[in-house]
């Protein structure tokens, strides 16, 4: 990825450009000391003088007011009004059309910087005089935050407008805006601070200074990158709006990088210091002033993606070239309109253009399917395999490959336009979106009609959740959700719940990131110096003990300092480096040819493959997988593999019962789902075993409520009740149990009759089986209940 650069024979102002702003793709403002403020229209290269300034004004900074802020605006309409503010110590209200609505006196001396709050509710200005102040939209005066003895080069709104970031000297400051609320202040370079940025969608802060250095920090003053020295001071420093990427500017230098602060691409424009960078509203160009007069056009070309033999890359802003590396195929894909957004995935290409979607299919690149955006600029595209999510500045839309809007899914308070890769999932059937209000908070939609999925209630997390993920096959009832919490634990929950209590699991610790496999339900994540790889988290809800044995360690030093996790495609682990290389490393591919075999139903097929393996986390998947799917005699022959005689004991038990109902409960009850063993028994008819199974567990409430409630076997639950009591020598204290002994006699030959009767039953039903069945059920009933 790079810059291409644009700069004019001769420039259009006389003096030295201090600020620009964007209002639209196509149009921009810059701003200098030769008092002019010029329109530049981007599409018919053509330059107009807005307004004038008076010559005792000497801009410093300009920023528009944001149009996400704007009831009603499409997605041609620009902002209507900027501030600008100056050297006298005042900012000016402009409009679009070039009046000066307000010019309000700010500060002592220049007034530095001036920065619309994110909802525009709220002005900020930070001055030569070492004060920073909050106004109303109207240029009213609400708040001094703080007042220093040294200038504020530089300041910026926190994502939530409720904080304000401010340089002092060499140290960046956090000031909510609550009276009383104690600031967040670090040293952050050995220079002055010159400028920063803090961006809405990642929270992520950036600064530049006079050491000569860019740095990104977290909200907490925690340095996540720090550059290599450049030549001259960092004078200008900016994010993109999707928070993917920043642009830093110096003398006659400017750097594209990524949002984790390794540089895609330098440029050395001749354009002296570059005193203010601003972002289009797609974040595909960027606008520089510059010290000599200049203003520089930036496009972001040479974007490149892959998807396991596919590359594309953004050759020019309304370009792509598509290539096959198995046959050294290549396709060039012309637009209409400037690329905006582009992702591969799935056996097709989605581009999003300023006006249009595109979507091809890697079968055929000749025919896409093409939609026009209703509204505003994509800011991200998500796919999974039957379909794919566009998200813009007003909602989040589902579209099937053949161009079909499928569902819209939304819920009360959502702003699409902070959501990003880490707070938004899909899959074939699910769609998933953190909260942004109550981060604790994930909702999750059905793909196919936009609803609510399970009972309707969000899952709700005990910390706030960084970064979700859905498991990309199987069925929908089984649809795993991952959650990495703000203290990098790592979870795995359930997406439909009804009625029963949402079990959440916690997988790993410390996870820097993970993604789920696009095949298999495989889930990969990126430890502190090592790669984590389970071959079937499901097992979790079978039998915990087999989690740690399908797990799979790889060291990740050979691939250097703090390498990322990009992607988990087959065998294949995607891995970017800290200089931004990309590598991929691979694990073995048995799992996913098992996970293949299961999925098809071919259990011989994976026995056979486990024998020739001949490898212990592989058996111990197959386990996991066959008592999940209740095929007794695999999960016999896999449990016997990995040495667990007592689970192999308990299956042949099961093998026993006559009842295939009471089989599948025994084997849910084998995987730790109570609830569901009962269910599958009450659903059956087989009311006595439902009885029994909640005496086995101690269930008694439970069993007497049964008991009561098919006015059946009263006496049998109050009998082994006694027994209970009688091991321990305790007297009964529980009422409904009193009530119930006073009418009731304990007889315990009617009772064994009347057991041995149920079994009877059982062996006469249409799916009963062998005699054995017997001495199998009733002895386990007894041997737990007594």
């Amino acid at each position: 990825m790079r810059f291409k650069t644009a700069l004019q024979k001769e420039p259009k102002h006389s003096e030295l450009v201090s600020c620009v702003g964007w209002t639209t793709p196509d149009e921009v403002y810059s701003s200098a000391d030769d008092h002019h403020i010029i329109k530049w229209n981007l599409t018919n290269n053509e330059t107009a003088t807005l307004l004038e300034l008076p010559k005792e004004c000497f801009p410093t900074s300009m920023h528009w007011f944001p149009k996400s802020a704007q009831s009603g605006a499409g997605k041609k309409a620009g902002s209507d009004v900027f501030v600008l503010t100056s050297t006298d110590g005042k900012f000016h209200l402009i409009s679009r059309t070039g009046r000066i609505e307000k010019s309000t006196e700010a500060h002592k001396g220049a007034v530095l910087c001036g920065r619309w709050s994110y909802d525009g509710t709220a002005l900020l200005t930070a001055g030569e005089d070492g004060q920073v102040k909050t106004w109303s939209r109207s240029g009213m005066l609400r708040s001094t935050l703080t007042q220093n003895s040294i200038p504020v080069y530089s300041a910026a709104w926190g994502p939530d407008s409720d904080q304000v970031l401010f340089t002092n000297g060499r140290q960046l400051v956090i000031k909510p805006l609550q009276a009383n609320a104690k600031p967040q202040m670090w040293k952050a370079h050995e220079g002055i601070v010159l400028c920063v940025d803090w961006n809405h969608v990642n929270n992520l802060i950036l600064s530049g200074a006079e050491d000569k250095r860019y740095k990104v920090w977290d909200t907490y003053g925690r340095l996540l990158y720090s550059s290599s020295g450049h030549e001259y001071p960092v004078t200008a420093v900016s994010w993109t709006p999707d928070g993917e990427m920043f642009a830093v500017g110096s003398f006659n230098t400017l750097r594209l990088c990524d949002s984790s602060g390794w540089s895609y691409a330098l440029e050395k424009p001749n354009t002296g210091s570059i005193f203010s960078l601003a972002w289009s509203s797609d974040g595909t160009q960027v606008a520089g002033a510059c010290g000599n007069g200049q203003v520089i056009f930036a496009n972001v070309i040479e974007r490149r993606l892959e998807w396991k033999n596919y590359e594309a890359s953004v050759t020019a802003s309304k370009q792509i070239q598509v290539r096959n590396v198995m046959n050294d195929t290549t396709e060039k894909l012309d637009f209409r309109d400037r690329v905006i957004k582009v992702s591969l995935g799935f056996n097709h290409l989605v581009v999003a253009t300023s006006s249009q979607c595109y979507i091809y299919s890697t079968k055929n690149w000749n025919t896409p399917m093409i939609f026009d955006l209703k509204e505003g600029s994509v800011t991200l595209i998500k796919q999974a395999e039957k379909h794919f999510l566009l998200v813009d500045g007003t909602g989040v839309y589902v579209f099937s490959y053949d161009g079909r809007l499928v569902c819209t899914p939304r819920y009360q308070g959502m702003k699409a336009d902070i959501l990003n890769q880490q707070t938004i999932a899909l899959s074939n059937d699910t769609v998933a979106i953190r909260d942004k209000t109550d981060e604790k908070v994930v909702y999750v939609f059905d793909a196919q009609t936009g609803k609510t999925m399970g009972d309707g209630k969000p899952i709700t997390h005990k910390v706030e959740v960084m970064d979700i993920g859905l498991d990309q096959c199987g069925i929908t009832a089984e649809r795993r959700i991952t959650l990495v919490d703000k203290n990098r634990d790592l979870f795995l929950t359930s997406v439909r719940i009804f009625g029963a209590e949402r079990k959440v699991i916690k997988l790993a610790n410390m996870i820097q990131a993970h993604a789920w496999n696009d095949e298999t339900n495989m889930l990969a994540a990126m430890t502190d110096g090592k790669i984590l790889v389970w071959y079937y988290p499901n097992a979790v809800y079978v039998d915990k003990d087999l989690l740690p044995r399908t797990l799979y360690e790889k060291d990740t030093s050979e691939f250097g300092k703090a390498p990322q996790l990009v992607d988990f495609l087959g065998s294949h682990l995607i891995l970017r480096r800290a200089e931004g290389s990309l590598i991929s490393t691979t694990i073995s591919h048995y799992p996913s040819v098992l996970h293949s075999f299961v999925m098809n139903g071919k259990w011989d097929d994976a026995v056979r493959l486990c024998r020739f393996v001949k490898e212990e986390n592989l058996w111990a998947c197959l386990a996991a997988m066959a008592t999940y799917a209740k095929d007794l005699n695999t999960a016999e022959v896999a449990y016997a593999a990995i040495k667990e005689a007592d689970k192999v004991q308990f299956i042949i038990n099961i093998k026993d019962i006559p009842v295939k109902e009471a089989r599948n409960a025994e084997m849910a009850l084998l995987c730790g789902n109570q609830q569901d063993a009962e269910a599958i028994l009450l659903q059956a008819t087989l009311t006595f075993r439902a009885i029994m199974l909640n005496v086995q567990l101690y269930n008694w409430d439970r069993a007497l409520e049964l008991a009561v409630k098919h006015k059946t076997h009263v006496d049998t639950v109050l009998g082994y009740r006694q027994k209970f009591l009688a091991r321990f020598d305790k007297e009964e204290t529980n009422k409904r149990f009193l009530q119930y002994k006073e009418g009731i006699d304990v007889d315990w030959d009617n009772i064994n009759s009347k057991i041995e009767m149920e079994y009877q039953k059982e062996r006469e039903r249409p799916s009963g089986g062998g005699s054995s069945a017997v001495s199998g059920g009733h002895s386990r009933v007894g041997q737990a209940a007594v």
